[in-house]
Protein backbone atom coordinates (compact mmCIF):
# COMPACT_ATOMS: atom_id res chain seq x y z
CA UNK A 1 0.00 0.00 0.00
CA UNK A 2 2.96 2.23 -0.58
CA UNK A 3 2.05 5.61 -1.98
CA UNK A 4 -1.34 5.84 -0.31
CA UNK A 5 -1.92 8.47 2.38
CA UNK A 6 -2.30 7.18 5.91
CA UNK A 7 -5.99 8.14 6.23
CA UNK A 8 -6.82 6.25 3.02
CA UNK A 9 -5.01 3.14 4.27
CA UNK A 10 -6.95 3.31 7.54
CA UNK A 11 -10.19 3.72 5.58
CA UNK A 12 -9.43 0.65 3.43
CA UNK A 13 -8.49 -1.42 6.48
CA UNK A 14 -11.68 -0.42 8.28
CA UNK A 15 -13.78 -2.05 5.54
CA UNK A 16 -12.23 -5.49 6.08
CA UNK A 17 -11.99 -6.30 2.37
CA UNK A 18 -12.03 -9.92 1.19
CA UNK A 19 -8.42 -9.79 -0.02
CA UNK A 20 -5.42 -8.02 1.47
CA UNK A 21 -3.97 -5.26 -0.67
CA UNK A 22 -0.40 -6.18 -1.51
CA UNK A 23 0.19 -4.48 -4.85
CA UNK A 24 -2.15 -1.53 -5.35
CA UNK A 25 -1.72 -1.44 -9.13
CA UNK A 26 -2.50 -5.11 -9.61
CA UNK A 27 -5.13 -5.51 -6.90
CA UNK A 28 -7.35 -2.67 -8.13
CA UNK A 29 -6.97 -3.30 -11.88
CA UNK A 30 -9.78 -5.84 -12.24
CA UNK A 31 -12.26 -3.82 -10.18
CA UNK A 32 -13.11 -6.49 -7.60
CA UNK A 33 -11.93 -4.45 -4.64
CA UNK A 34 -13.50 -1.28 -6.04
CA UNK A 35 -16.82 -3.14 -6.35
CA UNK A 36 -16.42 -4.33 -2.78
CA UNK A 37 -15.78 -0.78 -1.58
CA UNK A 38 -18.81 0.50 -3.48
CA UNK A 39 -20.93 -2.31 -2.02
CA UNK A 40 -20.16 -0.93 1.44
CA UNK A 41 -21.79 2.35 0.46
CA UNK A 42 -24.33 1.23 -2.17
CA UNK A 43 -25.09 -2.40 -1.35
CA UNK A 44 -28.42 -2.36 -3.19
CA UNK A 45 -26.83 -1.21 -6.48
CA UNK A 46 -23.90 -3.59 -6.93
CA UNK A 47 -24.02 -7.35 -6.79
CA UNK A 48 -20.62 -8.80 -5.91
CA UNK A 49 -21.50 -12.18 -7.43
CA UNK A 50 -21.57 -10.42 -10.83
CA UNK A 51 -17.91 -9.40 -10.53
CA UNK A 52 -15.28 -11.89 -11.72
CA UNK A 53 -11.80 -12.06 -10.25
CA UNK A 54 -10.16 -12.57 -13.64
CA UNK A 55 -6.92 -10.96 -14.74
CA UNK A 56 -7.69 -10.76 -18.46
CA UNK A 57 -8.43 -7.41 -20.05
CA UNK A 58 -11.91 -8.60 -21.03
CA UNK A 59 -12.72 -9.59 -17.43
CA UNK A 60 -11.48 -6.20 -16.23
CA UNK A 61 -13.57 -4.35 -18.80
CA UNK A 62 -16.68 -6.36 -17.91
CA UNK A 63 -16.20 -5.63 -14.21
CA UNK A 64 -15.59 -1.95 -14.79
CA UNK A 65 -18.67 -1.72 -17.01
CA UNK A 66 -20.78 -2.79 -14.01
CA UNK A 67 -18.89 -0.41 -11.72
CA UNK A 68 -19.35 2.48 -14.18
CA UNK A 69 -23.12 2.03 -13.93
CA UNK A 70 -22.99 2.52 -10.15
CA UNK A 71 -20.63 5.49 -10.53
CA UNK A 72 -22.97 7.10 -13.07
CA UNK A 73 -26.11 6.37 -11.04
CA UNK A 74 -24.75 8.12 -7.96
CA UNK A 75 -22.95 10.90 -9.89
CA UNK A 76 -19.61 10.05 -8.34
CA UNK A 77 -16.89 12.33 -9.66
CA UNK A 78 -14.33 9.72 -10.78
CA UNK A 79 -12.21 10.55 -13.82
CA UNK A 80 -12.58 8.18 -16.80
CA UNK A 81 -8.86 8.57 -17.56
CA UNK A 82 -8.02 7.39 -14.05
CA UNK A 83 -10.30 4.37 -14.43
CA UNK A 84 -8.76 3.49 -17.80
CA UNK A 85 -5.30 3.91 -16.29
CA UNK A 86 -6.19 1.57 -13.43
CA UNK A 87 -7.62 -1.03 -15.84
CA UNK A 88 -4.40 -0.98 -17.88
CA UNK A 89 -2.02 -0.86 -14.86
CA UNK A 90 -0.68 2.63 -15.53
CA UNK A 91 1.72 3.85 -12.87
CA UNK A 92 -0.07 5.90 -10.20
CA UNK A 93 -3.56 5.44 -11.65
CA UNK A 94 -4.79 2.99 -9.00
CA UNK A 95 -3.57 5.23 -6.19
CA UNK A 96 -5.32 8.23 -7.71
CA UNK A 97 -8.47 6.14 -8.19
CA UNK A 98 -8.50 5.06 -4.54
CA UNK A 99 -7.90 8.63 -3.39
CA UNK A 100 -10.75 9.91 -5.56
CA UNK A 101 -13.04 7.18 -4.20
CA UNK A 102 -12.06 8.09 -0.67
CA UNK A 103 -12.80 11.77 -1.20
CA UNK A 104 -16.11 11.16 -2.98
CA UNK A 105 -17.44 8.47 -0.65
CA UNK A 106 -16.34 9.97 2.68
CA UNK A 107 -16.62 13.70 1.81
CA UNK A 108 -13.15 14.22 3.25
CA UNK A 109 -10.18 15.94 1.66
CA UNK A 110 -6.76 14.34 1.49
CA UNK A 111 -3.83 16.48 2.50
CA UNK A 112 -2.05 18.11 -0.43
CA UNK A 113 -0.19 15.84 -2.81
CA UNK A 114 3.12 16.73 -4.42
CA UNK A 115 2.43 18.82 -7.55
CA UNK A 116 4.01 16.30 -9.94
CA UNK A 117 1.47 13.68 -8.86
CA UNK A 118 -1.50 16.02 -8.89
CA UNK A 119 -1.25 16.71 -12.63
CA UNK A 120 -0.27 13.23 -13.77
CA UNK A 121 -2.02 11.90 -16.89
CA UNK A 122 -2.75 8.23 -17.42
CA UNK A 123 -2.88 8.15 -21.17
CA UNK A 124 0.15 8.35 -23.41
CA UNK A 125 -0.80 11.61 -25.13
CA UNK A 126 2.13 13.54 -23.62
CA UNK A 127 4.54 10.83 -24.72
CA UNK A 128 3.01 10.73 -28.20
CA UNK A 129 3.24 14.55 -28.45
CA UNK A 130 7.00 14.37 -27.78
CA UNK A 131 7.53 12.02 -30.72
CA UNK A 132 8.00 13.29 -34.26
CA UNK A 133 4.83 12.94 -36.38
CA UNK A 134 6.12 9.97 -38.37
CA UNK A 135 6.78 7.99 -35.16
CA UNK A 136 3.42 8.56 -33.46
CA UNK A 137 1.06 5.66 -33.03
CA UNK A 138 -1.85 5.57 -35.42
CA UNK A 139 -4.84 3.29 -35.45
CA UNK A 140 -3.39 1.49 -38.45
CA UNK A 141 -0.02 0.97 -36.76
CA UNK A 142 -1.59 -0.30 -33.53
CA UNK A 143 -3.86 -2.65 -35.49
CA UNK A 144 -0.87 -3.93 -37.45
CA UNK A 145 1.09 -4.54 -34.23
CA UNK A 146 -1.84 -6.49 -32.73
CA UNK A 147 -2.14 -8.53 -35.93
CA UNK A 148 1.59 -9.31 -35.87
CA UNK A 149 1.36 -10.49 -32.27
CA UNK A 150 -1.62 -12.70 -33.16
CA UNK A 151 0.23 -14.21 -36.12
CA UNK A 152 3.26 -14.86 -33.93
CA UNK A 153 1.11 -16.56 -31.28
CA UNK A 154 -0.55 -18.76 -33.91
CA UNK A 155 2.88 -19.68 -35.28
CA UNK A 156 4.23 -20.53 -31.81
CA UNK A 157 1.14 -22.62 -31.11
CA UNK A 158 1.59 -24.58 -34.35
CA UNK A 159 5.31 -25.16 -33.61
CA UNK A 160 4.37 -26.36 -30.13
CA UNK A 161 1.76 -28.71 -31.57
CA UNK A 162 4.28 -30.12 -34.05
CA UNK A 163 6.89 -30.69 -31.37
CA UNK A 164 4.71 -32.07 -28.61
CA UNK A 165 1.52 -33.23 -30.34
CA UNK A 166 3.07 -36.48 -31.61
CA UNK A 167 4.62 -37.17 -28.19
CA UNK A 168 1.22 -36.93 -26.55
CA UNK A 169 -0.33 -39.29 -29.09
CA UNK A 170 2.50 -41.83 -28.65
CA UNK A 171 2.39 -41.49 -24.90
CA UNK A 172 -1.37 -42.10 -24.84
CA UNK A 173 -1.14 -45.21 -27.01
CA UNK A 174 1.69 -46.64 -24.94
CA UNK A 175 -0.17 -46.07 -21.68
CA UNK A 176 -3.28 -47.74 -23.10
CA UNK A 177 -1.32 -50.76 -24.27
CA UNK A 178 0.35 -51.14 -20.89
CA UNK A 179 -2.98 -51.15 -19.05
Amino acid sequence: MAGLPREVIKWLQSMDLSRPIKNVRRDFANGCLVAEILSWYYSQDIQLHSISNGASVQARLDNWQLIDKVIAKHNLNISKDVIDGAIHNKSGAAITLIEQLYMVLTNRVIRAKPPELATQEFNDSTYQAQLPPYARATTTRVTLMVACVCVWLIYRHSVHQEQFGSYRICHRTRSKSLC
